[in-house]
């Protein structure tokens, strides 16, 4: 840092905030620490009693906070994301598609923990859409040292922190079992719920049919959605672990893979999911069968793995096994899901 005359100030870097003082109309910094003076801000300087200004003196090996935010863009930054313009050391990416947001979150603890750098992001596992901001990025000091942003690069390597994998155009078919319904006892009220889920996240629904608790008529009720280009398939009802719930084995009749049969999430702990292997190169098809808690709860296990499931993503075990904590939904009276803890 140097002090030199303001006139001669143009293309320097300020090292302090500029404060105007306007009685009854302004009290405010006109111009922010990192600002680039011009040849049009001298007059403005001089007016607030600028005569001499502190400003950045370039030393080798050191940053601007401006330069290292555009490193720190560089590594963070992945497709489908806008960036702001640097201004005092602080960038912002921004959706530029509706999606899923998945972070690397070992790459962001490392630099997090390497201090003097900032990167605040919202969840990742959750859906975004289009103008959603995605992480602020910033450094602390005015100037770091080249060295500590050099170390950032090879902490992230060349696959970019945050990435949105945006939601797939697919087809949906409902199949709602049991007895009860299928001979016409009582209403339907489960397909509605399913449907209007399944459209939130912008998934067609080709229709739906109702089966009795005959397992096999349950599999040949998949299997006939698939053939007709089903891309996922939605089963409700007869999930629990009752002797005449015969569903999950339907699932598995009609699967190739099946990755999970409960999951540790309340509501939503009886889910099933499994996959059907087609014969080209296409994505397997998800065949998921949800817990009765799906027509009634607010927010359900349902909620976190279909947004995966829209984004391509072809989920394990290990997917689930992680949901524990947060796993819980409070079931508050004001439901802010996704802005709560559920899921994370």
């Amino acid at each position: 840092m140097k002090l030199i005359r303001t006139e001669d100030a143009v293309g320097s870097v300020l090292c302090h905030d500029i404060t105007q003082i306007i009685p009854g109309v302004v009290k405010d910094a006109v111009f922010r620490k990192g600002h680039v003076v011009t040849e049009e801000d001298i007059p403005v300087l001089l007016s607030v009693g600028k005569e001499h200004l502190y400003v950045w003196e370039k030393q080798e090996g050191m940053l601007h906070e401006n330069d290292a935010a555009e490193v720190l863009r560089q590594v963070c930054q992945g497709s489908y994301m806008k960036a702001s313009e640097p201004k005092e050391g602080k960038i912002e990416l921004t959706a530029e598609t509706d999606g899923l947001l998945k972070i690397n979150r070992t790459k962001l603890n490392a630099v997090n923990a390497m201090g003097q750098i900032v990167l605040a992001s919202r969840h990742g596992e959750f859906p975004v859409k289009k103008g959603d901001k995605i992480v602020g990025m910033r450094v602390v000091p005015l100037v770091i040292e080249e060295e500590k942003m050099d170390r950032v690069k090879e902490i992230c390597g060349t696959e970019p922190v945050f990435q949105i994998l945006p939601f797939r155009r697919m087809k949906a078919a409902i199949i709602a079992t049991g007895s009860e319904v299928y001979r016409g006892r009582i209403e339907d009220k489960f397909t509605p719920v399913v449907k209007e889920k399944l459209e939130e996240c912008g998934v067609e629904v080709m229709g739906h049919v109702l089966c009795d608790d005959n397992a096999e008529m349950t599999t040949g009720a998949v299997n006939d959605w698939i053939e007709k280009g089903a891309d996922m398939v939605v089963c409700t009802g007869g999930m629990s672990v009752d002797p005449d719930d015969r569903t999950p084995l339907a699932i598995r009749n009609a699967a190739d893979e099946v990755v999970t049969y409960g999951a540790p999430v309340l509501p939503g702990a009886m889910f099933m999911l499994a996959y059907k292997k087609k014969d080209n190169d296409a994505a397997d098809i998800p065949i998921m069968g949800l817990p009765g808690c799906v027509m009634y709860a607010r927010r359900t296990i349902f909620d976190l793995v279909l947004p995966r499931i829209v984004a391509g993503e072809h989920l394990s075990v290990e997917d689930f096994s992680v949901l524990g904590e947060g796993g819980m939904c409070l079931n508050c009276k004001v439901c802010t899901f996704p802005n709560c803890g559920f899921g994370k």
